[in-house]
C-alpha cells in the first residue's frame, strides 16, 4: 500500500489563505480563459447579464428575483463544467472514440438540460408577471 504523501498530486494547493487566494485567481483565469475561447460560453454570458439586470427590475418577490438570476449562473455552471470535460477529453486524444463521444454528448446535454430549467424558470416566474 502507498504512504499518502504519494498518493497526493504535487499540483495540490495549499491551505488555509493561500489557499483560498490561490483558488480565487484560479477561478478568475478560468472565466477569463472561458470568455476567450469557449463561444458558448461567451454568448450565455452576454444573455445571462441582461436577464439578471430585467431579473432585478422585474416586480417579483426578492426569491422571485434570486431564482431567476440563479437558473442563469446554473447554465454557465454547467458550461463551465462541460468546457472542462471536454478539454480533457481532448488532452487525453483526438481520435474520434465512441467513450469520448458520449463524455462530450453528456456534457452537451447538462447544458441543455439547465437551459430548459432555465426557460421553464423564466415562463413560471416572468409569464404572469407579463399577463397581468
Amino acid at each position: 500500500m502507498m504512504d499518502n504523501d504519494k498518493q497526493i498530486s504535487e499540483f495540490k494547493s495549499k491551505s488555509g489563505v493561500k489557499r483560498i487566494l490561490a483558488a480565487f485567481f484560479y477561478s478568475i483565469e478560468g472565466l477569463k480563459t472561458a470568455w476567450n475561447s469557449e463561444h458558448a460560453f461567451r454568448q450565455e454570458l452576454m444573455l445571462a447579464v441582461p436577464a439578471a439586470i430585467v431579473a432585478l427590475l422585474l416586480p417579483v418577490s426578492p426569491l422571485e428575483k434570486l431564482g431567476l438570476i440563479a437558473v442563469l449562473i446554473l447554465v454557465l455552471i454547467v458550461e463551465l463544467i462541460n468546457s472542462a470535460l471536454e478539454a480533457v477529453v481532448d488532452r487525453i486524444s483526438l481520435e474520434r472514440h465512441p467513450l469520448s463521444k458520449n463524455a462530450k454528448d453528456f456534457g452537451s446535454a447538462a447544458v441543455f438540460l439547465a437551459l430548459l430549467v432555465a426557460a421553464g424558470t423564466w415562463g413560471v416566474i416572468v409569464l404572469p408577471v407579463m399577463l397581468r
